[in-house]
């Protein structure tokens, strides 16, 4: 488990203030599968990942789940609801077993005359915009195929610890759609599958995939994304 001084917001806190830290953080351990808070609970807390992984996610009117993130510690979660005075804008849910530090918002509020304390929240805030860009762009741009051929070229070791419903969550996408693009992708002779561990044979071929897109069928997709997250202006 890491110590919230080992986390880069903290790290330039020290004596009293890094004291006052640990008197104001409450440890809480939690079991896999355990929901940290629900999309749209009130914030009072800046969540920080100290052990495991978590997912974040918002659920569709439909109850799709539409996954934004996953991370592992060291992370911060909740900078957004924190500083916005916002609910939660997704659900948190611990893949492993895990350990979590809430820390009350007046602790940060006090500190951010700290310009290395402000300097780590705003570098996690943008990291956050980012990813965020990132998914926008994957989900109203690139098609299914496109999606798996991405993470093929990015991230070919979870295609080898991960099941493929775990996959096809990540991208979401629905176990059957998964699984049907990697046989056109086995046929096709870009991949192979052995033993549950995939080989890439025709990376050349991945890239092809995710440069020439095809198109999703919708006239805005942006909108289309909002509607489907439940995002309201």
């Amino acid at each position: 488990m890491y110590k919230l001084e080992e986390i880069p917001m903290f790290s330039a806190l020290t004596g009293t203030y890094l004291k006052e830290l640990y008197d104001q953080t409450h440890i809480k351990q939690y079991a896999k599968d355990s929901i940290v808070f629900y999309e749209g609970d009130e914030s009072k807390y800046l969540h920080i990942l100290l052990d495991g992984n978590i997912k974040l996610y918002k659920t569709t009117p439909k109850g799709t789940q539409i996954q934004i993130n996953r991370l592992a510690a060291p992370a911060m979660i909740g900078e957004y609801a924190c500083f916005e005075n916002q609910p939660f804008p997704a659900t948190c849910e611990f893949l492993t077993d895990g350990v979590m530090g809430l820390l009350p918002f007046d602790f940060v509020y006090k500190h951010l005359d700290n310009p290395g304390f402000s300097l780590e929240i705003i570098k996690s805030l943008t990291g956050k915009v980012a990813l965020l860009s990132a998914l926008v762009h994957k989900e109203t741009v690139l098609s299914s195929e496109a999606k798996v051929a991405d993470l093929m070229t990015q991230k070919l070791p979870l295609f080898q610890r991960l099941k493929n419903n775990e996959i096809a969550s990540m991208l979401n996408l629905t176990p059957e759609t998964f699984s049907r693009i990697l046989t056109k992708f086995k046929k096709e002779g870009i991949i192979t599958v052995k033993n549950q561990k995939i080989t890439i044979l025709n990376e050349e071929a991945l890239y092809n995939i995710v440069e020439t897109n095809t198109i999703k069928d919708c006239t805005n997709c942006i909108a289309h994304f909002k509607e489907q997250i439940g995002y309201k202006d």
